[in-house]
């Protein structure tokens, strides 16, 4: 999910922080309403609900992943934060299927033999019995993309090993297995981590194992030097299993226009998963917080969204949009999703889904008003000279099910496992040739990795998004105003107020 823009587009994000530095936001013009709900949405708040989700996955075996006792201690964590800024919450249940590996191991049978260490890719196939025994095979290409990488390659009855990078898991695997491979192994594109991946999609008739770099490097010498014959064997099966969503909205607000954000709880068990995805939870927990506060007044209900088994598959995000779309009208009432998963990556990016696929074609079609609701988070950072750069609806986050139904989307990322480019060096600092996160689904994903500037400016975004959308979904849908019923008659929390134009002039002259 690298993120990129033209050499044109860089050099006018240059130009405005150059303006930017000469003119401070504050000293140009006013604060906006919005600025100043942002500056109540401190990055100290933010960084102290990481604190608990760290304390969390210390008390509980390292990891706050779905279904451990850490994502239990992290529910109920936001839960008891919530309640105490006065919002009704609740846990949306669903059930899923998820895989169990009974057996996942690579074993080279030359002499000197060895075993890997390997994960079965969600979506792969079970092995025969025994597993499968060939020699290995590499595409002329190590990364395997291209059909082509395999014309003046002998794969038939052997099983491939290709790199990482460029292209999905399930792009490698087929080419491999058209090209008469019968099993696929593919290794890790950054150090020191072991490869967990999924296919995507269903289809493949051969067993696909990832591995660490490391490894899969050592195979590849071995293999330029002479034969090198394998077994791969990998097996599972599926359990039923149940978890859940936390889901509250705002007390005021128009019910037949929603604002949603949401961001995954749950992390992965191989370590806290802070930036992965504490920071989102957080970020939107403090906002939560903040508009809560002081009985601030807007035209539409926001919605808050704490994603369960996000890490096993978008698992509680797709239940509970294809739930919403089981009842009637219940889709419609959702003006737009904003997304935050990962806004604090050591080496970061600052990410705009890209709606209007300005850099990157989506591989879905993008709802209409998805272009408006980018637009909203790009003109928070065009109007405070912070460069931003697209980040590719990849489908790789809980926005997906939304896309998919129809509502429109957009959301903030700061990077995880794509490397770093000098061109995005030049708009943010860090250092080129390593990855977003180097600490993505690992054990060092923890609070000291957390980038404090990143989640600044992520959190600054993200609240005053919410501010605007709040108060007016116009470009997004052509719905404005209070509208009848302001008060949700279920939501059992205050009286609720009308406040037209004047009003909210009025109240923000106020603030």
């Amino acid at each position: 999910m690298a993120a990129r823009r033209t050499l044109v587009a860089l050099a006018s994000s240059i130009a405005v922080v150059a303006a930017g530095a000469l003119a401070s936001p504050a000293a140009a013009h006013p604060r906006s309403p919005e600025e100043k709900f942002a500056q109540k949405v401190t990055t100290r708040a933010v960084q102290d609900h990481l604190a608990a989700l760290q304390r969390i996955a210390d008390e509980n075996d390292g990891n706050r992943a779905a279904l451990t006792s850490g994502y239990e201690a992290s529910a109920l964590y936001v839960e008891s934060v919530l309640r105490k800024a006065g919002y009704e919450t609740e846990r949306d249940p669903f059930t899923f299927d998820r895989e169990i590996i009974d057996t996942a191991t690579l074993t080279e049978n030359s002499p000197g033999s060895a075993e890997y260490e390997v994960d079965q890719m969600e979506f792969s196939p079970n092995s025969p019995v025994g597993g499968v025994t060939g020699d290995l095979v590499a595409p002329s290409d190590p990364l395997g993309c291209l059909a082509t990488d395999w014309s003046t390659v002998v794969a038939t009855g052997k099983i491939a090993l290709i790199s990482r990078g460029a292209c999905p898991f399930a792009t490698k695997a087929a080419n491999a297995e058209a090209a008469g491979a019968i099993g696929v192994v593919i290794y890790n594109n950054v150090p020191d981590v072991q490869l967990f991946g999924t296919l995507g999609a269903e289809g493949l008739t051969v067993p696909v194992a990832g591995v660490r770099q490391a490894d899969g490097q050592a195979l590849a010498t071995a293999l330029a030097a002479g034969p090198v014959n394998v077994t791969l064997d990998l097996t599972s099966h599926t359990e039923t299993s149940e978890s859940f969503n936390i889901i509250a909205e705002t007390e005021q607000g128009r019910d037949d226009n929603v604002v949603m954000l949401g961001a995954h709880l749950d992390g992965v068990e191989e370590g806290p998963g802070i930036n992965d995805n504490g920071t989102g939870s957080a970020a939107i927990l403090e906002v939560a917080v903040q508009l809560a506060k002081g009985n601030i007044r807007h035209d539409n209900t926001v919605r808050f969204a704490w994603w369960g088994a996000e890490e096993l598959g978008l698992i509680g995000s797709t239940a509970y949009v294809e739930e919403l779309a089981t009842q009637e009208g219940e889709l419609d009432r959702i003006a737009t999703y904003l997304n935050y998963d990962m806004v604090g990556s050591p080496n970061y990016i600052i990410g705009v889904y890209d709606a209007d696929e300005s850099t990157y074609p989506a591989p879905v079609e993008v709802p209409e008003g998805s272009v408006a609701t980018e637009a909203v988070l790009t003109s928070w950072f065009d109007s405070i000279g912070q460069p931003w750069v697209d980040t590719e609806f990849s489908g790789r986050s809980d926005y997906q099910a939304f896309i998919l139904n129809g509502i429109p989307a957009s959301g903030l990322f700061t990077g995880a496992d794509d490397v770093k480019t000098d061109e995005e060096v030049a708009l943010f600092g860090g250092t080129a040739g390593i990855t977003h996160d180097p600490n993505y689904h690992s054990a060092g994903d923890d609070l000291s990795n957390v980038n404090e500037t990143a989640l600044g400016i992520m959190t600054q975004a993200i609240a005053a998004s919410t501010y605007s959308l709040a108060w007016d979904t116009s470009a997004i849908n052509g719905v404005s105003g209070p509208g009848d019923g302001y008060v949700h008659p279920g939501k059992g929390h205050g009286p609720g107020k009308h406040l037209g134009s004047e009003d909210r002039v009025l109240l923000e002259r106020a603030s």
